[in-house]
């Protein structure tokens, strides 16, 4: 593991659900495809091609043994929206004389929301499921949703804000008993928590580099081999990828993915219960300073590095705006904080949005230690005080 501390100088890094930090190791792998080495993956008839091409080859075999899949169920795009785009718009144009209906959580990313409204634009039916006040699915709603009509059902594996995890089985079931497929959004889970998506039975998965201290800029789609899923392709002109995404390979970009995957799978589990340690103590030291403090998400079944929580009477947008750069944190996901609604994510969670507003979004990562934590800490909670705008009593 990176021996990196921080300085003082840089902020205080807690919103690793946005980005993570490349990993030194990963860097070190990409450095000789950005200067020494130059070719075209595609260009296997001389060397230089054909290192490149082996180069790709071993990634996707580091990121299949991360994934526990096939190497050749994995399909290198430039991050996980084109992969989740792909995914939706793929299986539904490739699938549309099956049907004419999709089912999303309500609680997925915009990646997901926002297609599945332009598939809904193009003559989709398009049918929300509701959770729970967790974030988890509602039991047997993915039964009463999904009918022969149903092309696919897209689920997180993870939440991006609240960290909840998703039990994939029942979605799995839900959408194979109408010969549905089962589409996961792993952006979160991947290189977190443990993932067999070859025992799992999803049929397509996405995945991003730079949420697993790799670069930004790739990402790759599984698709199940057997049986094997067709995608009406989205990108085309070259025929790259088996034909499933055309476009000349990123190859210092998939090769840091690749590193990426093997430092995940070598450090996963210890760095789990690190960073578990240091969220439970942040989350104990913020409900001592504010008793009313509010745990967003699964108490239990929610990712290691996550901490949602709301605390009566913040500002939170005003407490970003007053600390933001001493302490990178985020006020909710990272995708939408340009936007002045409430989180769609603890909106369907029955947040009311008075609480959503006072909502801090912590993510820790393989480099966060305990100082960094207690650093936070002591500028966060008088600054929290400060940006509690309502009569609130403790």
């Amino acid at each position: 593991m990176s021996e990196a501390r921080n300085t003082g100088e840089l902020p205080i890094y807690l919103d690793h659900h946005a980005t993570t930090p490349c990993a030194p190791e990963v860097v070190d792998a990409m450095l000789p495809w950005l200067s020494g080495r130059c070719a075209n993956a595609s260009s296997v008839k001389h060397g230089p091609g054909k290192a490149a091409a082996k180069a790709v080859e071993l990634a996707r075999v580091q990121l299949a043994e991360l994934l526990r899949c096939s190497p050749k169920a994995l399909t290198f795009t430039s991050g996980a929206t084109e992969s989740l785009n792909l995914a939706l718009r793929g299986t539904f144009g490739a699938y549309r004389d099956r049907g004419d209906h999709i089912v999303v959580a309500a609680t997925e990313h915009r990646a997901v929301l926002d297609t599945a409204h332009a598939l809904k634009a193009a003559g989709a039916k398009v049918s929300l499921a509701p959770v729970d006040g967790s974030g988890q699915l509602q039991p047997g709603v993915l039964d009463e949703l999904v009918n022969d009509s149903t092309v696919l059902v897209c689920v997180m594996a993870a939440n991006n804000e609240v960290g909840t995890i998703q039990p994939l089985a029942p979605v799995v079931a839900a959408a194979h008993a109408h010969d549905a497929f089962a589409v996961v959004d792993a952006v979160q889970a991947a290189g977190k928590i443990p993932l067999d998506l070859g025992a799992s039975g999803v049929d397509l998965a996405a995945v991003s580099a730079h949420k697993m201290y790799g670069p930004q800029g790739v990402g790759a789609l599984y698709v199940k081999q057997r049986p094997f899923v067709s995608l009406t392709p989205q990108l085309v002109g070259g025929g790259q990828e088996r034909g499933l995404r055309a476009g000349t390979l990123n190859v210092a970009g998939i090769v840091g993915f690749g590193a990426a995957a093997a430092l995940c799978r070598r450090e996963m589990a210890d760095v789990a219960a690190r960073v578990t340690a240091l969220r439970d103590r942040l989350q104990a030291e913020l409900h001592a300073a504010f008793p009313r403090a509010r745990l967003n998400g699964h108490l239990e079944a929610r990712l290691p590095h996550n901490l949602s929580i709301s605390i009566p009477g913040l500002d939170a947008g005003a407490l970003l705006g007053t600390v933001g750069d001493r302490v990178a944190i985020s006020s909710g996901s990272a995708c939408s904080t340009t936007s002045l609604k409430p989180s769609h994510v603890l909106e369907s969670m029955g947040m009311k949005p008075a609480l959503a507003y006072a909502t801090l979004r912590f993510g820790l990562g393989r480099d966060t230690t305990a100082e960094d934590v207690d650093r936070a800490l002591t500028l966060l909670i008088p600054a929290i005080n400060a940006h509690r705008v309502l009569a609130v009593s403790d």
